[in-house]
């Protein structure tokens, strides 16, 4: 039985401040399904549900945010097309929406690994602090396949196009200075001083008028880009379901070789 989990909790001397957890023990905390059907339930109506919540923060387990996706999991799924598209628009799109739709304002302590679903969800809070030793991506070129429509527009929306481009294209992890550069973590700390960080920029948070944080929230989101897909864009975006890269690429790092990738 897998141990991955996601656990949320009020803080133990912050009030008003809660605290989510992702837990995958050995796997650097790869977001497994179970995990992103947990994140779903816990941020959608939570604002609504926690009248007096202030703040959450989101982490990792072990001094790590999140490796990416449990890749493990992926040949039960991604092969075919209906199961992919269900994967990606019923089960990772929803609980990335809960995060980002939720009033409650949200912040990223980012160690380590920030990639794949990683960066998705990071993406998604407000506020993102990163030790200097994190790093940035979404190497999943490696893997054979792209990032799904839903999950890319929420990356952009944070780093813009460019950087976007530049980290699938290339397959390329960025480091903190340059994350920060990039605008998006908005402070680096040295590793040992990041929970400390998230901690304080919670309480500064949590000292303001919580309606206001909530109705900026609101705001923001009203400002951002409005981004939507026809069916028909995302029948066409999720074809690559059955081809043998797609196949080759997540067969070889399950198998821990290099892929050969043909191009089809």
């Amino acid at each position: 039985m897998s141990s991955a989990d996601v656990r949320f909790a009020p803080h133990s001397t912050l009030q008003d401040v809660a605290v989510l957890t992702l837990s995958h023990p050995g796997k650097l905390n790869a977001v497994s399904v179970v995990m992103w059907q947990r994140l779903h339930e816990v941020f959608d109506g939570l604002a609504e549900r926690e009248p007096r919540l202030r703040a959450v923060i989101v982490r990792g387990e072990g001094g790590s945010f999140v490796s990416g996706g449990d890749i493990e999991e992926f040949p039960a799924f991604r092969f075919d097309e209906a199961r992919l598209r269900h994967f990606h628009e019923r089960i990772v799109a929803p609980a990335l929406a809960a995060m980002y739709r939720c009033d409650v304002p949200l912040v990223a302590q980012i160690e380590r690994a920030c990639v794949g679903g990683g960066l998705e969800i990071a993406c998604q809070c407000d506020l993102r602090i990163a030790g200097q030793g994190s790093r940035f991506g979404a190497p999943i070129a490696r893997l054979g396949f792209p990032m799904a429509p839903d999950e890319l527009a929420g990356v952009v929306r944070v780093v813009g196009w460019a950087t976007a481009a530049e980290v699938l294209l290339e397959a390329r992890l960025l480091d903190a200075a340059t994350a920060l550069q990039r605008g998006l973590v908005q402070r680096v700390v040295p590793d040992e001083q990041v929970a400390a960080e998230a901690e304080a920029t919670a309480a500064r948070i949590a000292a303001g008028a919580p309606l206001a944080a909530r109705l900026n929230k609101r705001t923001l989101r009203l400002l951002a880009p409005q981004v939507g897909f026809t069916e028909a864009q995302r029948t066409a975006l999720a074809a690559y379901a059955s081809g043998p890269d797609h196949r080759e690429g997540i067969i070889a790092f399950i198998e821990k070789r290099p892929p050969n990738f043909t191009g089809s």
